[in-house]
Formats: C-alpha cells, sequence, structure tokens
C-alpha cells in the first residue's frame, strides 16, 4: 500500500518533463522571434549612426583638411565617443573611403545629368550652363567631395581619384571631337586637359566664396571657356 503513491508520482513524472520542455520551447521560440523583430530596428540604428558619423567627417574634412583630420575630432563633430566611432570604423581612412564611395555614386549619377546628348545641339553658351551648372552645384552642396577627390594623403580613394579625372577627360573630349571633328587627337587631349584645368582652378575661388561672390566667379569661369573655346570652334565651323 504505501508504495502506491510512489508509483502515481513516477507516473505523473514524465508528463510534467514533457510540459516544462514544450514550455521551453515556446520561450525560445518567443525569444527568436523578438530577436529577428528587432533586428530591422538595430540596422536602422546603425545606419543612422554611420550617417551621423559620415556627415561628421565631411565636415571635419572640409575645415582641416584630411591630412590634418583625427578619429577623435570626428567623433566630437558627430558627439559621440571614440569607441562608439570604433564600432562602425577602424580608422580614419575607412571612414575617408565610405564617404568617397558614397560621393562618388552620386557624383557619377550627376556627371549623367550633366553631359546629356541633347545638350551637343545647344549654341556654345548654353551647352556651358547645361554642363556646368549642376558639375558647380553639387560641389557647393557636397564640399567634402572636391576635399577627397582633389586632396592628398588618401590611399584608399587614389585609383577612384583617377578614375574620376580619366572619366571627365573623355567626356569633355566628347564634347570638343563633336565640335571640332576635325581637331587631332592630340589637340583635344590637350584642350580638354586646360578646360579640366581651368574648371579646378575656377572651382577652389567658387567654392571659397558665397552669395554674389560666388555667383560671380561662376560667370567669370563662363565667360573664360567661352572666350577659349570660341577660336577653335569657328575654325572648325568658318562659315
Amino acid at each position: 500500500m504505501p508504495e502506491r503513491p510512489q508509483a502515481e508520482n513516477a507516473a505523473k513524472a514524465p508528463k510534467a518533463t514533457k510540459s516544462t520542455a514544450a514550455g521551453m520551447t515556446t520561450g525560445k521560440t518567443a525569444e527568436r522571434a523578438a530577436e529577428k523583430a528587432a533586428a530591422p530596428r538595430r540596422q536602422a540604428r546603425g545606419e543612422r549612426r554611420i550617417a551621423q558619423l559620415l556627415d561628421a567627417a565631411a565636415s571635419v574634412f572640409c575645415r582641416t583638411g584630411y591630412a590634418a583630420a583625427s578619429t577623435n575630432a570626428i567623433a566630437r563633430e558627430a558627439e559621440v565617443s571614440p569607441g562608439t566611432l570604433y564600432q562602425f570604423f577602424p580608422n580614419k581612412e575607412a571612414i575617408a573611403v565610405h564617404l568617397g564611395d558614397e560621393l562618388l555614386r552620386r557624383a557619377r549619377d550627376m556627371h549623367g545629368q550633366a553631359f546629356l546628348p541633347e545638350n551637343l545641339d545647344k549654341p556654345l553658351p548654353e551647352l556651358l550652363d547645361a554642363v556646368l551648372d549642376p558639375v558647380i552645384a553639387f560641389n557647393c552642396e557636397n564640399p567634402a567631395f572636391w576635399a577627397l577627390m582633389h586632396g592628398s594623403g588618401i590611399p584608399g580613394i587614389t585609383q577612384e581619384r583617377e578614375e574620376l579625372h580619366s572619366g571627365l577627360l573623355e567626356r569633355v573630349q566628347g564634347i570638343l571631337r563633336t565640335f571640332c571633328p576635325d581637331g587631332s587627337p592630340e589637340e583635344l587631349t590637350r584642350v580638354s586637359g586646360m578646360v579640366l584645368g581651368i574648371f579646378k582652378a575656377a572651382l577652389d575661388l567658387i567654392l571659397a566664396s558665397e552669395g554674389a561672390e560666388r555667383a560671380a566667379y561662376v560667370a567669370e569661369l563662363k565667360t573664360v571657356l567661352l572666350r577659349y573655346l570660341e577660336p577653335m570652334l569657328a575654325a572648325s565651323h568658318p562659315h
């Protein structure tokens, strides 16, 4: 008689174990579901933090130049700790490369809009407006692009900088070839290089000024290029 309760308890034990296991499985499933639901929020927070750090880096690079910039200065600009910065970027160069890649992508999109084929049908003054205005606007809105692409001491983006220059040179040569089909390759290369050199020198002045002074420099740039290119175009189309 005394052994009967023990047998009953033994029979009930597996049921308790199964119930506990089921509860644990349900708990783990709920935990995984919660983690899965939280993942997009963590990703969104991470993306916002990266954007915050890149904006801060852009400001620091423009203010001090790449060589003088530091991760501590970027962290201060972003109002975060250096430790937070290092969670996303191992060093200053990695930040510059990430920022440069993003700006290069946007710059290439802008160049595609500036160098539209239909612009070649416009008279030279209107062609200069159509090409220069979006390029200048982009650089004014993104001064860090100029600081990174035309600065020095940034090994991670040297190739991208060279590719950007080569791409622009080819686009300018394409325009000149349309207006001056008889121009030799050497002449077109030389004139294209001069056009880019004039543009870069003027852009330094444009970015360093604001308001009416900036507009005046833009007008001067267009005047210089117009007077430089007009004789060449006139020689190719004498009538």
